[in-house]
């Protein structure tokens, strides 16, 4: 039976070759990481095989747009860009707290398998995590193709830990000057952070995760006094105060599925679901930005792209780091960190 592919008892040999406090995205235009990456690499395009598959998925889960921005964010928050969401193991970034309702899996796999039918030993599942999610966002606009570009190049890590992505990832109750200095740490500025929260335009959330909100605003008995009234009254009936708090509400109720501006429109007039959502909209370091982006969908959308490919560049491997994983599940066989163990055991 294969074992986990992360062995801790390696991880020195291991992080040989990662790369941290890496200058943003778009200084990292080089030709170990460039547009276009796998262009004269393969006889197929290896963005249009991955779109193909996306699209072919994606009118059977409108959410997936959602999911992988979700996994975009986890992965590259943690380790940077390097597709270790994606490793399984006991004790693997999926097994994270955090990482319990990321999704979308399958439409990694099923890129990951196309790509490796008509380019094998290519294409890193830390690249398939970007372009997948490229194109899920574009598709949820509505667009016959992909929206923007993209830098692919990354390869893939080694380690994935559920110990560093409970430290790393960001409560929905974050602080907001907290989370602006997390960001920081990761090369990303203030206003990345606030678009990257833009994400929040598509996707749900269960109900205990604001729960505190509608009924007991920090200890008060009361409810949060910045929600609007007649949102409150509609919280109040879709999250009963004496339930689990498992029951889901889409992040922007007007648009829930489309990515657009919507959501900074909501958290604007008291119309947010989680803490975070909501101080962002007040905070004095951060209400101009999401003003602003309330405003105008394509200024929006324009900046969204260029935080998105921020995140993107986030400690990535490139060149002779890390590997190009044949299944994004496990780290290679020659890898010293896989290692097969006798059957039943």
């Amino acid at each position: 039976m294969r074992k986990s592919a992360l062995v801790l008892g390696i991880i020195v040999m291991s992080l040989v070759g990662q790369c941290y406090g890496q200058p943003k995205y778009e200084k990292l235009d080089n030709q170990a990481f460039r547009r276009g990456f796998y262009q004269g690499k393969c006889a197929y395009d290896v963005e249009q095989i991955v779109f193909d598959v996306v699209k072919s998925k994606f009118y059977e889960d409108v959410n997936y747009a959602a999911a992988m921005l979700r996994m975009l964010f986890h992965d590259c928050f943690v380790k940077g860009c390097d597709a270790s969401i994606l490793l399984d193991g006991d004790n693997s970034e999926k097994k994270a707290r955090p990482n319990g309702s990321v999704r979308g899996y399958e439409l990694i796999d099923a890129a990951k398998a196309a790509v490796e039918e008509k380019c094998p030993n290519l294409v890193s599942c830390a690249d398939i995590i970007v372009l997948v999610t490229r194109d899920a966002v574009s598709l949820a606009r509505g667009s016959k193709g992909p929206e923007y570009s993209v830098k692919t190049g990354r390869r893939d890590g080694y380690i994935s830990l559920d110990t560093e992505a409970n430290n790393n990832l960001p409560s929905p109750r974050v602080p907001v000057d907290v989370a602006i200095e997390k960001f920081k740490l990761k090369g990303l500025s203030k206003e990345d952070f606030i678009l990257l929260m833009g994400g929040h335009t598509t996707g749900i959330v269960r109900c205990i995760h604001f729960q505190d909100r509608i009924y007991n605003f920090k200890g008060t008995g009361n409810p949060d006094p910045s929600i609007d009234k007649g949102f409150l009254n509609f919280l109040k009936n879709n999250c009963p105060q004496n339930s689990t708090g498992a029951e889901f509400l889409y992040l922007d109720q007007n648009t829930p599925i489309a990515v657009d501006n919507g959501y900074y429109g909501a958290i604007n007039t008291g119309r947010g679901l989680l803490q975070i959502d909501n101080d962002i909209a007040y905070h004095d370091e951060t209400k101009y930005i999401v003003a602003d982006l309330a405003t105008n969908n394509d200024k929006f959308f324009s900046k969204f792209v260029v935080a998105l490919n921020n995140l993107a560049g986030v400690d990535v491997l490139l060149g002779d780091q890390g590997e190009i994983r044949k299944s994004c599940h496990f780290v290679n066989p020659s890898n010293p960190s896989y290692y097969n163990q006798p059957s039943g055991n």
